[in-house]
């Protein structure tokens, strides 16, 4: 339709106040400036200048062109500038994460980044693992928090400290007199990760023992409605420790003493990136998220 040089052309044309001047700035004929509007005002439908008077003048609806499209210039000057300037990141990064690390590091990290990146902007996903490593391997994502199981094949992976997982009840629940057996476990309603998740299937196979009730397991992608029902005491649940002993959960639910065989593994979080395209960013966002688990730990322990 028209051309960022065409506004900048018309500019001239109002400024120098006529063709003529506007023709010298570009070493072009009179006649050469004058046919590039008569022709952007057949493309554009419109009459810009008003040629019945001597000075060249912009009719109104020509102003009106013109003041739009100057925003368009103003809009390239600053991407320019953005991109052409020193040090830092910009743009927009596109960051996936999981659900563990909304409830825990990722405020701070996204604090940190744009403190040290101001012209940074973020599009955050939260998703399952598994979501995640697809999407970046698709180039969905720029960078993935996720579990180390999911991370796709040729992605740099930087691995983050270990998420402690615990057996949890309702606050308002009756404390065991004792630590819960397996039995007395899978005797009751139990809340926990989605189907086909690691911790998921660590689950099942505590429980699986033949001698053992069949376990009454309930899953869901959403840990914050684990941790909900759990609070609310329909059943007991699986949680990241960090997630379960800070607010606002904290004064919700209570840690579930259990026998050594039903303690869970720890989730083994890493910052992944596909290097060829994202190493820059990849390799910042992994260097700050080590750095806010370093002070998670410190300021939990």
């Amino acid at each position: 339709m028209f051309e960022l040089k065409d506004i900048e052309i018309l500019q001239d044309i109002v400024r120098a106040g006529g063709f003529r001047a506007a023709a010298q700035k570009y070493g072009l004929s009179q006649s050469a400036i004058s046919n590039r509007v008569m022709a952007l005002e057949k493309r554009l439908g419109i009459q810009l200048f008003d040629r019945a008077r001597r000075q060249v003048r912009l009719t109104p609806v020509g102003r009106r062109f013109l003041e739009e499209a100057l925003r368009l210039v103003v809009a390239r000057d600053r991407l320019v500038q953005e991109v052409n300037s020193a040090g830092g990141l910009s743009g927009t990064i596109r960051i996936g994460v999981a659900e563990t690390i909304v409830h825990t590091i990722l405020s701070e990290m996204l604090n940190q980044l744009k403190h040290l990146h101001p012209r940074v902007r973020f599009e955050l996903a939260v998703d399952t693992s598994r979501q995640l490593g697809a999407a970046l391997a698709e180039d969905e994502l720029d960078v993935a928090i996720l579990l180390r199981e999911s991370v796709p094949s040729g992605a740099v992976a930087v691995p983050l400290s270990p998420q402690p997982l615990g057996w949890y009840r309702s606050a308002s629940a009756e404390p065991p007199a004792a630590p819960l057996t397996l039995t007395e476990l899978a005797s009751s309603p139990i809340v926990s990760f989605p189907r086909g998740t690691p911790p998921f299937r660590e689950l099942e196979g505590i429980l699986a023992a033949p001698d053992l009730p069949t376990p009454d397991l309930h899953a869901s992608a959403s840990l914050s409605t684990v941790t909900h029902l759990v609070a609310d005491g329909f059943g007991i649940g699986v949680l990241p420790v960090r997630l379960a002993e800070a607010a606002p959960f904290s004064s919700k639910l209570r840690e579930l003493p259990v026998v050594d065989a039903a303690r869970m593994s720890a989730l083994r979080f890493v910052v992944a990136y596909m290097a060829e395209r994202n190493r820059e960013a990849g390799g910042e966002v992994a260097t700050i998220a080590s750095t806010c688990d370093r002070y998670d730990i410190k300021n939990r322990s």
